[in-house]
């Protein structure tokens, strides 16, 4: 029997879709409204400014892409980047490796096991600020702690932030104390892996090493993706250690062993006034950041696997 939906019944459906189409959109207005005038307008902005001339005060000053010319001839641009490669190529991958060996350590039966993961996590809330003056105390080549030791035990006590040499890996151990929050993460994961693969690859007499590098790391392997991307992301992001330990009239500390690509960004955009030059370093930043992610994405077909493959 045939059926037909009348117009007086089309028109109330159709009336009630809208209904529901504008409340829906009323009610996520507040996002989408700060979406546009927060993110996607300043990101336009941004590459518009980064054509001009423009220091604030005055009108920009169309120069086309002279300021991206201008760039590939400042040696400040070249130390910027040689100084932030070497905190995402080497300080992102010894925090990886350090966060997975706590996880491991905090995934084992022992006594009082909460009481150590809150205090291996503990240091990941603490504010950056307040981390880098802390931190400023401890490598202090007089009376800093660790420096104190090394005296004490005959060996050579580097002067950290005051020698070029130095400087960066006190910034990567400084970074691994707030290694917490990555050991977390790493932490659940670990206990998601089902104990019978382990029981299955023992019984067929794999050793430890193997059970570790063909259960635990391959299960591992999505949030090891996962936390390299976001660390490289970060370490290209580093400004509040540089900006409280060189100080912003350091210009990067000894020998501009701490200018970092957003400390160098900084000092262009809101020291020197260069704000087109500065919104053209953010657009080469967000292209070389981007570049390394689909990399990234891209070798991990070969490393990275899942639950269902």
């Amino acid at each position: 029997m045939a059926f037909t939906v009348s117009e007086a019944s089309k028109r109330k459906h159709s009336k009630k879709e809208w209904h529901k189409f504008w409340l829906g959109l009323a009610f996520s207005s507040p996002f989408i409204i700060g979406f546009l005038g927060l993110t996607v307008f300043p990101f336009i902005e941004s590459f518009y400014y980064s054509l001009t001339d423009y220091d604030l005060f005055n009108s920009p000053n169309w120069v086309g892409f002279q300021n991206y010319l201008d760039i590939f001839h400042d040696d400040a641009f070249y130390k910027s980047i040689i100084n932030t490669m070497f905190m995402a190529f080497i300080g992102t991958p010894v925090s990886l490796i350090i966060s997975l060996l706590i996880a491991l350590l905090l995934n084992m039966k022992v006594k009082g096991v909460s009481i150590y993961r809150a205090i291996y996590y503990l240091p990941s809330v603490i504010p950056v600020v307040a981390s880098s003056i802390l931190w400023m105390w401890v490598f202090n080549p007089q009376y800093g702690i660790i420096d104190t030791f090394l005296r004490a035990v005959h060996l050579p006590d580097p002067s950290w932030f005051l020698d070029p040499n130095f400087t960066k890996p006190a910034l990567i151990i400084m970074g691994l104390w707030g290694t917490g929050g990555g050991a977390l993460i790493y932490l659940a994961a670990l206990q998601g892996i089902p104990k019978e693969l382990y029981e299955a690859a023992s019984i067929d007499g794999a050793t430890m090493w193997h059970r570790f590098r063909f259960i635990t790391l391959a299960a591992l392997s999505p949030i090891t993706l996962f936390q390299l991307i976001m660390g490289l992301i970060g370490s290209f992001q580093i400004f509040t250690e540089s900006f409280i330990l060189a100080g912003n009239s350091a210009q990067g500390g000894p020998d501009q062993s701490m200018l970092f690509y957003a400390v160098n960004l900084y000092q262009e955009a809101f020291v020197n006034l260069h704000m087109g030059y500065a919104s053209a370093l953010a657009w080469i930043l967000f292209v070389i950041v981007m570049l390394i992610t689909l990399i990234i994405f891209k070798t991990s077909l070969r490393w990275v696997y899942y639950g269902g493959e």
